[in-house]
C-alpha cells in the first residue's frame, strides 16, 4: 500500500505547488488586482491539501527506505529536507502576507519583491520535487538510468 501512496502523494504535492505557481504567473501577467488578490487568497487554502500530501510523501518515503542512505535515496532525502526548508522559512510565510496583503489592497514595490521571492522558491521546490520523482522511477525501474 505504501508503494502506491507514496507517489500519489508526491505527484499530489508536485501539482498542488505547479498549480499555486502557474495561477499566480498567470493572473500576475493578464489578471485584475481583484482576481491577483483572489488567487492570493486562496493559496493558504490550497496549504490544507498540500501538506498533508508533503507530510504523506515525506513519512513513506522514509518508511520505504528502510534506513537505507546510500545513492539516489540519499539524494532524495537531501532534496526533501531542502524542499521543507524552502517551504516552511520561505513559501509559507510568503503566501500567507502576500494574501494578507492583497486582502487589504497593497500592491506596493514589497508587494512585487515578496511576490519574486515565492514565485522563485516555488520554482525551486519544483524542480526538486521533479528530480526526486524522476529518481524515484529510476530506483523502482520505470524510467532507465542516464547512460
Amino acid at each position: 500500500m505504501v508503494r502506491l501512496v507514496h507517489p500519489l502523494a508526491g505527484v499530489l504535492a508536485l501539482a498542488t505547488i505547479g498549480l499555486f505557481w502557474t495561477a499566480t504567473v498567470s493572473v500576475e501577467l493578464l489578471g485584475t488586482t481583484a482576481q491577483v488578490a483572489a488567487v492570493k487568497g486562496a493559496i493558504p487554502w490550497g496549504f490544507l491539501v498540500l501538506i498533508p500530501a508533503l507530510i504523506v510523501t515525506g513519512g513513506s518515503g522514509s518508511w520505504l527506505a528502510r534506513g537505507r542512505r546510500s545513492g539516489l535515496l540519499s539524494t532524495k532525502q537531501r532534496r526533501m529536507k531542502m524542499i521543507a526548508a524552502n517551504g516552511l522559512l520561505v513559501l509559507v510565510p510568503s503566501a500567507l502576507w502576500l494574501a494578507a496583503s492583497a486582502a487589504q489592497g497593497r500592491f506596493d514595490g514589497l508587494f512585487v519583491a515578496v511576490q519574486a521571492l515565492e514565485l522563485a522558491a516555488g520554482a525551486l521546490n519544483i524542480t526538486l520535487l521533479s528530480l526526486n520523482m524522476r529518481d524515484g522511477l529510476r530506483m523502482t525501474g520505470r524510467r532507465p538510468a542516464k547512460r
